[in-house]
């Protein structure tokens, strides 16, 4: 450049733009997904937005009561969607009933108090791992309970001091959630009432007092206490869990240990296997499903393996 030539000046420097407050995964046209969200846990969770912005078609849907997000949640897997629980372990057991009826594919996205079967499974935390999950995770093929004629649950069903605190729990939501799951069963032990069970385990009658039957799928529940370690979600098979009626000051011991699955070498825990199991009582027991009332023993409870595609880390 000669002297005297004016020089062109540089591009203004431009500053970079912010990062969004949650990374968008990797672009994907290939799953459609309807999300059916509670609205009393489930409002506000960013991953539905997090999919549309990686690309992906969904559709968001309100529930409005149980039997309506089983009824969406069938219509949505007939259509081909992948539908997504947004809430928490109840509206899981709601959408995997209509889900498992038309043979679909099913997400979560845990908004819940407990969340156990998401803890079970290790979905991750993070929202954009989380939506990196529903966007490019393998659905696995995993077995749920059927009670009675036709009711699904996925986790866990229990009868007895386990269900009796659930029903406090269901009457109680102004606590702190980890708060209202410990003090729940000392207070349903107050007024707990030990009933003799007969049970009917792959045609194999037995009977016991005691505190709890436990039919375990996943064996996480009560907000993360890991009751039935010993249970997968995809052998096929179902554990059981009794507790005898032991002294009450022992079910202390035995609620501390489970946070990390050893109460079950406890006296009078026993576990075995089965993939059908009729539960009776001599007197009324509620009964619960993935912290949802059941109704009362008798029931009937059999394990259909493989019968719910799950979309869970690899």
């Amino acid at each position: 450049m000669s002297p005297g030539t004016p020089s062109t000046p540089p591009p203004p420097i431009r500053p970079p733009r912010p990062a969004p407050a949650h990374p968008v995964p990797a672009r994907s046209q290939a799953r459609r997904f309807t999300a059916l969200v509670n609205p009393v846990s489930g409002d506000g969770r960013a991953e539905p937005g997090l999919l549309r912005r990686a690309g992906a078609v969904v559709r968001t849907e309100r529930t409005r009561d149980s039997a309506h997000a089983t009824e969406a949640a069938e219509a949505a897997a007939e259509a081909g969607d992948v539908v997504v629980a947004v809430g928490g372990d109840g509206l899981v057991r709601d959408v995997a009933q209509g889900v498992v009826a038309a043979g679909g594919t099913m997400g979560i996205v845990p908004a819940g108090r407990g969340n156990d079967l998401a803890r079970r499974l290790g979905l991750p935390a993070s929202p954009r791992e989380l939506a990196r999950v529903l966007l490019e995770g393998r659905p696995r093929a995993v077995d749920v309970i059927e009670v009675g004629e036709g009711t699904i649950v996925v986790g866990n069903v229990y009868a007895g001091v386990d269900s009796a605190a659930n029903l406090l729990v269901n009457e109680l939501r102004g606590l702190p959630p980890l708060l209202l799951y410990r003090l729940a069963p000392v207070w349903a032990m107050l007024r707990w009432r030990v009933p003799r069970y007969t049970l009917t385990l792959d045609g194999r009658s037995i009977t016991l007092r005691g505190h709890t039957v436990s039919v375990a799928n996943s064996g996480t529940y009560g907000h993360g206490l890991r009751m039935v370690p010993q249970a997968v979600l995809d052998d096929g098979v179902l554990r059981v869990m009794t507790v005898d009626a032991v002294s009450r000051h022992r079910l202390v011991p035995f609620m501390l240990r489970a946070r990390k699955g050893t109460h079950t070498g406890m006296a009078g825990v026993r576990i075995v296997t089965a993939r059908e199991v009729v539960i009776a009582a001599d007197r009324p027991v509620p009964l619960y499903g993935d912290g949802e009332d059941l109704g009362e023993l008798p029931a009937r409870l059999r394990v259909r393996p493989g019968a719910l595609n799950l979309l869970s880390p690899a």
